[in-house]
């Protein structure tokens, strides 16, 4: 689990309930990372504090750029990148290049 803070809750998406939304500035724990072939590669995380159900779709995951973490948790994201099943060497290099995450 990688300690993150929610730096952008805006512009939640209709289909999201207020429960299972984020809080600006609460810290969350991210589990798993993803990326959304179906949605333009996008970025996306899973957290343990919080999931999306089958009642948010087409939404799964919450997009990665909304956290940021601490520079002292930056191996342990890479760690879990790699543990993702759905993610190769290549495409861990490349969402870390073109990763829009905050670093603190």
């Amino acid at each position: 689990m990688i300690k993150a803070t929610c730096i952008d809750s805006e512009g939640k998406p209709a289909q999201i309930s207020q429960s299972k939304w984020l809080e600006k500035d609460k810290e969350y724990h991210i589990i798993k990372i993803t990326i959304h072939k179906n949605q333009n590669n996008i970025q996306g995380c899973e957290l343990a504090e919080i999931s999306l159900d089958e009642s948010c779709l087409p939404y799964e995951y919450y997009k990665l750029d909304r956290f940021a973490i601490s520079k002292d948790d930056l191996e342990a994201l890479i760690e879990l990148m790699k543990l993702s099943s759905e993610l190769n060497d290549i495409e861990i290099g490349e969402l870390i290049k073109e990763s829009e995450l905050t670093i603190l």
